[in-house]
């Protein structure tokens, strides 16, 4: 560990060079070297401050030699400081009893009270006369008093605790006066490249050194190959990860279960026509969905169901992933059910702040007996509020597959505005009985987005600024799970 040079206002690099001149002077005058606490002395600073000198020094090359080394000494500690200055609790406690005596519970709330009358009694200072008619009452035994405590510790402050027997520093230690430390030094003696004068070494090699020769007349600083190297960033979770997490954990704890996501592309029968879209729907037109080539036509349904859902949409009756589960849901023998999902989706879209040509299509439906809008209302602020959205606005809105349907709309903090996070609705008859599902039953469902309820709780202005987040979103796709969808 490299230690700082503390040094007075200024220029700090012209102050730092001043103190590793005067060390140097120090050791070219001292044959075979000098330690650095010596020096420490003689310079008149912390013995800390030398050896960060010290550890200067050593940079700059072959300037000085320094050989690490541990010696141990004792120190006084607070309270042994504070009786070298003021004398012993026994001296004090002797000095503060007049000719007269004094009531020993008086002597008792003195600071110094407690130890000092102990130390003092079996030093044989004073006495107690417990049968004293006003109580129990102090007396000194002595005219004068040494207070060799005091002496003891005023030569270990001096640097003298030679001059002591080992059986007095113990005593004085026992009683938490003095302690013993291990000073780390250093022996320091002139290396091959000695001078009193620093001299600035380069620490780079530059293009126009070489150009110009300059280099040969500098002194480079050695590089420290044990040096650590710039720690490297580390990674992170893009906001959408993050998200998106939190989202199927909350789908979760509120019971729900995850429905595959298992069609990449999807054909237009289940992405519009089970879910009574009308034909003439923009949303069937190229310049809102995207269409493939190959193949161009789907071919495999249940044909049953496939007749049931062309006759609704040819002649009228019942007045997405979530068709698919729906429809196997009453292949059996119905029980209330909540699902959802979280899928990659694409759009013939223009670019803005709050749309995207592929972006995440979170879906989630439940079905029973008796659901409302009500109902719906509530699951989606329950949801909401446990991501920390709780600025919620619904909206009277039209969907062909839902009646009564209604758009979800949160309040953006840094767009100051409300934006639009989601569509919902109840599912019409017209879509649930072809499926066989029993009259009676209700499923209420909603979709959102994924990146706009990222938006608003991490603050973010506009859909790029989220795309661009530290990360690439192409990153950010766990799964290559999606579906084609308006």
């Amino acid at each position: 560990m490299i230690f700082p040079v503390i040094v007075a206002q200024g220029d700090s690099s012209m102050a730092d060079n001043g103190l590793l001149e005067s060390v140097l002077r120090l050791v070219e005058k001292v044959d075979g070297g000098t330690d650095s606490q010596d020096v420490a002395a003689d310079l008149g600073v912390d013995h800390q401050v030398i050896v960060g000198a010290v550890k200067s020094l050593q940079a700059l090359g072959e300037v000085i030699s320094a050989e690490q080394k541990s010696s141990r000494h004792w120190e006084l500690t607070g309270e042994g400081r504070e009786i070298a200055e003021q004398g012993s609790h026994e001296a004090r406690v002797f000095n503060a009893i007049p000719d007269e005596g004094l009531p020993q519970n008086q002597l008792m709330k003195m600071p110094s009270g407690k130890v000092g009358f102990s130390k003092a009694m079996s030093n044989k200072w004073i006495r107690l006369d417990k049968a004293h008619e006003g109580g129990p009452r102090v007396f000194k035994t002595v005219e004068a008093i040494e207070d060799t405590v005091r002496d003891k510790l005023q030569l270990v402050q001096k640097g003298q605790s030679a001059k002591l027997e080992d059986k007095e520093k113990n005593e004085l230690k026992k009683r938490k006066l003095l302690s013993e430390v291990t000073v780390k030094s250093y022996w320091i003696t002139k290396g091959s490249s000695f001078s009193t004068t620093i001299t600035k070494q380069e620490t780079e090699l530059t293009p126009e050194m070489i150009a110009s020769g300059s280099w040969k007349e500098k002194k480079f600083k050695p590089y420290n190959f044990e040096a650590m190297g710039v720690a490297p960033d580390c990674g992170h979770l893009h906001p959408l990860m993050k998200v998106r997490t939190q989202f199927r954990q909350i789908f979760l704890e509120m019971g729900f279960t995850e429905m595959p996501t298992n069609n990449f592309i999807e054909s237009s029968f289940w992405n519009f026509d089970s879910l009574f879209q009308p034909q003439q729907h923009p949303a069937r037109d190229q310049h809102d969905t995207f269409f493939i080539s190959d193949p161009a036509l789907a071919h495999e349904f249940p044909q049953d169901y496939l007749e049931r859902v062309k006759k609704v949409h040819s002649e009228g009756g019942y007045g997405s992933q979530g068709a698919r589960m729906l429809y196997k849901l009453a292949q059996q023998k119905f029980t209330p059910v909540k699902y959802f999902s979280i899928d990659r989706v694409f759009r013939n879209e223009t670019l803005d702040a709050t749309h995207l040509a592929e972006f995440h299509q979170i879906e989630g439906v439940v079905a029973d007996y008796g659901l409302t809008l009500g109902n719906l209302m509530g699951i989606l602020h329950q949801f909401f509020t446990k991501l920390g959205i709780t600025k919620l606005r619904f909206k009277p809105a039209y969907n062909p597959y839902t009646e009564p349907s209604m758009e979800v709309f949160s309040y953006h903090e840094g767009l100051k505005k409300w934006v639009e996070v989601g569509n919902s609705g109840v599912f019409r008859p017209e879509m649930l009985l072809p499926m066989g599902l029993p009259e009676g039953v209700s499923v209420i469902a909603w979709g959102l987005s994924l990146e706009r309820p990222t938006m608003i709780k991490y603050g973010i202005n506009n859909i790029r600024e989220l795309v661009g987040h530290k990360v690439n979103l192409q990153m950010v796709y766990d799964s290559p799970i999606c579906r084609l969808d308006s």
